[in-house]
């Protein structure tokens, strides 16, 4: 790529915004109003927290010499068992980010069409959506990139559009009555919603995935993880207390819908459904994209010999069919298990079993951070600074791992220990892998 190709500052902060402006923004407004608008001060944590992790991941992305993102971050301290395990714990939090992302178009589906939906009838449509996306990704990643660049913007033109427009609306005597329904304290306010708002923050890291497409790398990478994370920031900040102020508690609370109630409230019922329309083929785009991802992660991991060979095996068209069939298949079970009498309730599981096993990458990152500058022998005051805000990002990653609830963090402790079991089994094909390449390099010598 000639330098004239690549991407200036402006044009990489806009890609992380975008990035981060995914469907998991959309069912936050009912989860925030179930603690009240007070839940502001979760955000301003975790807009804090994530700038923090941000900057730490674009140092970690400028310093680092090895391949594989977080999973190269945390080799550098903790060898490849701490390789595996990013790339363990980050694939098993996507694949159940992608169940919760199933259940969020499933809520605005049933809205939009009027469907009275039961539990095991939310759960076997959740399914049903994840099976369909699945099998259209069989042909390859030719059309899965260029149909989801087009319905993300189903979720970013009602979330900025109500950000900016939604002023107009907005009633300070309900935003009020919102504030504190509860009676929480300021410490249970800010604590309490963490989590759920780190859910709408997961990728900040991928931005830096992009630092050889962008000019000055070592200067603007940083300017554009951050300047994203703001940008992201204000946009969440702005368009949930925004709804807080439209639409009253109760009646945000009880939604699963909350953005097509909101236009509805501003506009006409059929506005509030043509945003609902949107928002569904938003999260059935996205959700196309990640089940292709995800697999791909798997395979990527499975070829370097972290995972077993199985997920390598690859059609002619060069998608992981095997193993999109077997995340398919856990994905399913998953669904089943959290079944739940309240839609938003299974969400609220879902995202915080994804945000439990996310949180394992971003403190072994944090971790490794030190290791890593001093590899790259960078300048003691300017390392020292670098660790501080390493520390940040590491507090803010145990606040969210507390926000979570006992039940995400049992079940997504359980989920990462059993991946130690699995390494048993990974560990023995490394040391193959290990002697066939010094056997080869032998040879050639």
């Amino acid at each position: 790529m000639t330098q004239g190709k690549k991407m200036t500052v402006v044009q990489l902060t806009m890609l992380t915004v975008v990035n981060m402006l995914g469907s998991g923004i959309v069912l936050l407004p009912t989860k925030l109003a179930e603690v009240g608008a007070i839940s502001i001060l979760s955000w301003l944590v975790t807009a804090t927290g994530s700038l923090a992790l941000a900057y730490c991941f674009a140092q970690c992305g400028m310093l680092s010499r090895k391949s594989g993102g977080m999973g190269g971050y945390a080799e550098y301290a903790f060898g490849r068992s701490g390789n595996y395990l990013v790339n363990y714990t980050y694939g098993a939090s996507l694949l159940i980010a992608n169940v919760a992302i199933g259940i969020t178009a499933v809520g605005y589906m049933a809205e939009l069409f009027g469907m009275k939906l039961s539990p095991m009838g939310v759960g076997l449509t959740t399914i049903a959506l994840l099976w369909i996306t699945t099998f259209a990704n069989f042909g390859g990643a030719g059309i899965t990139g260029k149909i989801g660049s087009v319905t993300v913007w189903g979720v970013i033109l009602p979330v900025v559009g109500v950000s900016t427009f939604g002023w107009f609306w907005f009633s300070p005597s309900t935003y009020a009555e919102a504030w504190n329904p509860h009676g929480l304290s300021y410490f249970q306010a800010a604590s309490s919603s963490v989590a759920i708002t780190l859910w709408a923050f997961l990728g900040m890291e991928s931005a830096c995935a992009n630092s050889d497409a962008v000019e000055n790398p070592e200067k603007n990478v940083p300017i554009a993880v951050l300047g994203g994370t703001i940008g992201a920031a204000v946009i969440y900040i702005a368009s949930t207390n925004v709804m807080a102020g439209i639409v009253s508690n109760p009646e945000l609370a009880a939604s699963t819908a909350p953005f097509g109630l909101v236009f509805a409230h501003m506009f006409t019922p059929l506005v509030g459904q043509i945003i609902m329309g949107l928002m569904v083929l938003a999260c059935i785009g996205s959700l196309l994209g990640w089940q292709f991802t995800i697999a791909q992660v798997f395979k990527s991991s499975a070829d370097t010999g972290y995972f077993l060979p199985i997920f390598a095996k690859v059609n002619k068209a060069g998608t992981p069919i095997v193993a999109m069939l077997i995340l398919l298949a856990a994905q399913t079970g998953l669904a089943l298990l959290t079944i739940s009498p309240d839609l938003t309730k299974q969400f609220d599981t879902l995202t915080n079993l994804a945000v439990v096993t996310n949180l394992v990458p971003y403190v072994l990152s944090m971790a490794a951070l030190m290791t890593i500058q001093k590899v790259a022998g960078v300048e003691p005051r300017k390392a020292l600074f670098v660790n501080i805000v390493s520390w940040v990002a590491a507090a803010y990653s145990y606040l969210a791992l507390y926000s979570s609830g006992s039940e995400a963090l049992l079940l997504g402790g359980v989920a990462t220990i059993f991946g130690f079991t699995l390494y048993g089994f990974v560990s023995t094909r490394m040391l193959r892998l290990d002697k066939e390449r010094a056997d080869a390099a032998g040879k050639l010598a």
